[in-house]
């Protein structure tokens, strides 16, 4: 067999807070005629994003933001632009504006997922520093397809949850400080051991890819996914399928809106706070039209100032014990920074 048409393909690269430094420690060590094409995701959101020219300036190789719809070529860096999921398919680069995944777009679950479908065991995932676990769920689809799985070692990460995740998704092929992560690479294009194959993993994989790719979901596919739950989605309040088993536990709402219970409890955090801070501002907003009322009917002798001073007691209590509820949900809440 042509070892050249043998050999891995692509490598897949999620990397988020601290990631700028690490990817640029993972470019700079790559060879001119690098033979594969790299990939990657980093949680840009829909800003714009310089990270092409930051990465270029440290690489042999070119780096540009992808286009929907170009040829894969070798030897070159695509990044996913802003605000566009990055996909594989037929030797082809697909952007979607499909929903969300883990609140974000671009993401690296369906980056990866694209990977392990459309290239098996020609594909590298490698997840890099960043806080929660987006990129968890893609490497354990590259790694059922029989793909390879490297891991940037999570104590010498800015951020270690996205590797954290990772080793828990999978037993990955290499677990390395970041400036042996680009030879691990380069290894990896060539390291032909044989590997396992998880159909239905690959499966849901495939039928996840169809929902990126198109934007589209239906019930149907949910029930073939997973199971319908009782929770409801934070971004579009639909209802919300558990997908699959095992770690990492996640879901998916029937508009395609997907997300990590890792991610979810996070979001679901920042909301709880939020409400409580405008349930703060509310009650003290009763309490200021309650004075005003007391103040006037102080003014004009009224038999309502009775029943208005009785009211005050028991709202500013009521703003102090929300008050203090609001701190308190804050600061038990991780710091997950942007990413």
């Amino acid at each position: 067999m042509d070892q050249r048409i043998n050999a891995r393909r692509v490598i897949v690269v999620a990397a988020s807070l601290g990631g700028l430094e690490a990817l640029k420690t993972i470019v700079r060590t790559l060879p001119a005629g690098f033979p594969a094409s790299m990939f990657i995701v980093m949680h840009v959101g829909a800003w714009p994003s310089e990270l092409p020219r930051l990465l270029a300036a440290a690489s042999r190789l070119p780096v540009r933001h992808a286009s929907d719809g170009e040829p894969i070529s070798a030897g070159t860096v695509y990044v996913a632009p802003p605000d566009r999921h990055m996909l594989l398919a037929d030797d082809r680069i697909i952007l979607s504006t499909a929903p969300k995944e883990n609140f974000t777009r671009p993401a690296a679950d369906p980056l990866f997922r694209s990977a392990a479908v459309n290239y098996g065991d020609r594909a590298i995932g490698v997840v890099l520093t960043g806080n929660l676990d987006d990129g968890a769920a893609g490497l354990k689809a590259i790694h059922a397809c029989g793909g390879y799985a490297i891991i940037q070692d999570p104590s010498t990460c800015v951020a270690p949850d996205m590797p954290k995740a990772a080793l828990k998704a999978v037993s990955p092929d290499v677990v390395a400080a970041i400036e042996d992560i680009g030879p691990s690479i380069v290894r990896a294009l060539t390291d032909r051991l044989p590997k396992g194959f998880d159909m239905d993993e690959r499966g849901r994989a495939a039928l996840e890819l169809k929902i990126a790719e198109t934007g589209q979901s239906s019930p149907d596919d949910l029930e073939r996914l997973g199971q319908r739950t009782s929770l409801t989605c934070p971004d579009c309040g639909g209802v919300v399928w558990r997908i699959g088993a095992g770690y990492p536990l996640r879901y998916r709402c029937h508009t395609g809106h997907a997300f990590s219970a890792m991610s979810l409890e996070a979001e679901q955090r920042s909301g709880a706070e939020n409400a409580l801070w405008s349930a703060v501002r509310r009650l003290e907003e009763k309490l200021l039209l309650v004075q005003e009322q007391l103040s006037l009917a102080e003014a004009t002798n009224s038999a309502d100032a009775s029943a208005f001073c009785a009211e005050l007691a028991p709202l500013e209590a009521a703003v102090e014990a929300v008050r203090r509820l609001a701190i308190e949900s804050a600061a038990t809440m991780p710091d997950q920074g942007i990413g």
